[in-house]
């Protein structure tokens, strides 16, 4: 404990400008774990042409990534707070770069999935770390506010470059170099680590808890292997799948809630608001992921496109959202989470249903409209979900919380793919090689879908930034408190 003490003395002892720097070591992190995600989806019709792979296969691509982030972001999260951040922040370094490597020189789809799980991996140890070390060194609640909105603009940042920057080394030389990218960037983010970002840890460590770990596992996997998998596969397998799914659900509530040490503390949830971020992530980052699947497609195999005009017709999203990414962390800082987050819900509902409108004939300034529209949504979602999850929570419980914002985002994402993914796979040809016909009517569906996405936002957040559910914040940071073995061990 006397160690712990120190620790936050030395992060309280930080000058403005050493933890300026730390955050933006922190922020370099997301860029490349964030980057990976948009400069693949951009690639992926050529990535599909070289590969052979079907729509299911690209699902996988990315959801691959997602999928293993999920499963994870916990275990990381906590794990860093017992053996050090930034030690845990500097292993993730070294294999999400590594990974990067064999991922460009991956000689099949099967390889490929492999790479970007093992990818995953590393990533899994960057963003929550990241998350834990700048909540630990911003300890001023406006400032920590400010702090976690220039992370989200780092969002629209990778937004900006991932899509161009893939389009661009895609039509140049080859979908491979997509994962070069990363190697500059991780090795320099390495170094910075090591000479500047202060070791810190929780106060206690606690044990692994490897059936939660293995439930969390089941319960995504399964769900999205039914998910993707099931328009092929059968009812009777996506049925099967779901029954895994939900058994895997209960079995794990109910083991968390009677273990002394669980991977995650069911008590959180008992707050309104944090509860609510999760869904909102959820919900939020399943409009990204679908948005981003959908519009590669709609783009480059239907409109023909080449890969890096597709990208430069994203650049709305990525610069809205850097712009508005910052602004929403200061509303929040300011008059609080409710005013960004309703509209984000707002947007995010508007943007999918005008997409659900568009045609392969639509004028391309309307539809970078549009585009716009979304950014506005996705920007100012981002920041007041990350603040809601990590506010009123113990320090020494920052890893955790901010793995589970972490988690929700990419749960979210893997969802929004693979439901989108498999509303149109029936509409795309299996190399995803051109036009169809069908394509355009299953994308309306699949962007009505993102509209309830945004519905779900809005509702959201109007029930859970509220006074009620500001009571039950309290109360749950008061029980928290009442047993401190229990809150320091889930650091």
């Amino acid at each position: 404990m006397t160690g712990y003490v120190r620790l936050c003395g030395v992060m309280s002892q930080m000058t403005r400008r050493r933890r300026i720097l730390v955050l933006l070591i922190c922020c370099m992190s997301l860029l490349i774990v964030s980057l990976d995600n948009t400069i693949v989806n951009v690639a992926l019709p050529a990535l599909g042409r070289d590969l052979h792979a079907p729509v299911s296969g690209l699902q996988w691509t990315v959801d691959a990534y997602t999928l293993t982030l999920a499963s994870l972001l916990m275990l990381a999260g906590s794990t860093a707070d017992r053996i050090g951040r930034r030690r845990t922040f500097q292993i993730g370094l070294v294999i999400f770069t590594a990974a990067s490597l064999l991922c460009s020189l991956a000689p099949s789809l099967g390889w490929l999935v492999a790479a970007r799980i093992l990818q995953a991996v590393g990533g899994s140890m960057l963003n929550p770390v990241a998350m834990s070390i700048i909540t630990n060194t911003f300890t001023d609640r406006r400032e920590r506010a400010q702090a976690i909105g220039v992370w989200g603009g780092v969002v629209g940042v990778s937004m900006a470059l991932g899509p161009v920057a893939g389009g661009l080394l895609t039509d140049t030389v080859d979908w491979r170099a997509i994962f070069w990218i990363n190697v500059p960037i991780g090795l320099l983010a390495l170094f910075l680590t090591w000479r500047y970002v202060p070791e810190s840890k929780a106060p206690s460590a606690r044990r692994i808890d490897p059936v939660g770990q293995v439930l969390v596992i089941v319960l995504l996997g399964t769900l999205t292997y039914g998910i993707i998998e099931g328009p092929a596969a059968g009812a009777a397998v996506s049925a099967a799948c779901f029954a895994v799914a939900a058994a895997a659900l209960a079995a794990l509530v109910v083991w968390e809630l009677r273990r002394p040490e669980p991977l995650i503390d069911m008590r959180f949830f008992r707050s309104a608001p944090f509860s609510g971020a999760a869904v909102m992530a959820v919900a939020g980052f399943a409009g990204l992921g679908a948005f981003l699947f959908l519009n590669t497609l709609y783009l480059q195999s239907n409109r023909g496109l080449s890969a890096l005009a597709a990208g430069l017709c994203t650049l709305p999203v990525a610069v809205i959202t850097t712009i508005v990414g910052p602004l929403s962390g200061r509303l929040v800082g300011t008059r609080g989470p409710r005013v960004p987050l309703v509209v984000a819900g707002v947007c995010l509902a508007a943007a999918g249903t005008l997409l659900s409108q568009v045609t392969l004939t639509t004028p391309l300034p309307l539809l970078l409209g549009i585009y716009a529209v979304f950014g506005v949504g996705f920007g100012m979602l981002n920041p007041p979900i990350t603040n809601t999850a990590v506010s009123g929570m113990p320090l020494a419980q920052a890893g955790v919380a901010a793995a589970v914002a972490s988690t929700s985002r990419q749960v979210g994402q893997s969802l929004g793919v693979a439901i989108a993914g498999s509303m149109v796979s029936g509409a795309v040809s299996s190399t995803v090689s051109g036009a169809n016909a069908a394509f355009v009517p299953a994308a309306h569906a699949a962007f009505r879908v993102n509209a309830l996405y945004g519905l779900i936002v809005l509702s959201v957040a109007l029930a859970t930034t509220g006074r009620w559910a500001r009571r039950t914040a309290e109360r749950t940071a008061a029980r928290l408190s009442e047993n401190p073995q229990v809150t320091l061990s889930q650091g």
